[in-house]
């Protein structure tokens, strides 16, 4: 098997792994629906969007494969990935906390909306990544780099991390827990942290950003900033 696609589908089959550490084992129970469901979903939309990488865009699957501390070039992305991380991570172990002492109290059909949630952001991103090939997931300008301004560009500036902040919310409500929502605050600041300093790097070395920017005033909600 090509190197790129076993390193793909290791990554895939470790997802479930991950999720239930971060989420199972604070709960210290398996008989948690919520979290079953969440990872199901969570895997399907991840198996579908890294096939579509597969047969459409190898080059953009190994930008999105290089990712984490080590792979950033910029010292301030490298702290900013790694506050960000601990944050996401965040998110699934005190809802499997919140499981675990009974915090919250929340109606099915708010955990299928938090689901829906994510299935929607995955939507979004796959529109992302048919319109840039370059969005890697580091924070770097690639060989041939140029400014998107289609789909999705024209009409925020920084659409994979719209779309990013929607799978946020939906993660602790899919998990049913009200209490981890109180992690989305300093996760989104992380976010927009990350978003100002990727928009420097850009500004300073891709030809015709400083235009797009006026072009497409908004960076992450349209209308509102």
């Amino acid at each position: 098997m090509d190197r790129l696609y076993l390193k793909a589908a290791l990554g895939l089959l470790q997802l479930p792994l991950m999720v239930g550490v971060l989420v199972l084992l604070p709960a210290g129970t398996f008989d948690y629906w919520q979290a079953w469901l969440f990872m199901a979903v969570f895997f399907t939309v991840s198996l579908a969007l890294t096939v579509y990488l597969a047969i459409n865009d190898r080059p953009l699957l190994e930008r999105r494969m290089r990712a984490g501390p080590a792979a950033e070039t910029e010292p301030a992305q490298k702290v900013i990935i790694r506050v960000a991380l601990l944050l996401i991570a965040a998110l699934p172990v005190v809802s499997g906390l919140d499981h675990r002492f009974g915090w919250s109290q929340m109606p099915t059909a708010v955990t299928i909306f938090g689901n829906a949630l994510i299935i929607i952001a995955y939507i979004g991103f796959y529109f992302v990544f048919r319109a840039n090939t370059y969005g890697g997931a580091t924070v770097e300008i690639s060989e041939g780099h140029k400014v998107i301004s289609s789909g999705p560009y024209a009409i925020v500036r920084h659409p994979m991390y719209s779309w990013a902040l929607l799978m946020l919310v939906g993660i602790p409500l899919a998990l049913g827990s009200w209490v981890a929502l109180l992690m989305l605050g300093p996760a989104i600041a992380v976010i927009v942290w990350r978003l100002i300093d990727e928009e420097r790097l850009l500004t300073n070395n891709l030809p015709g950003y400083a235009d797009y920017k006026r072009a497409v005033p908004h960076r992450l909600l349209p209308f509102l900033w």
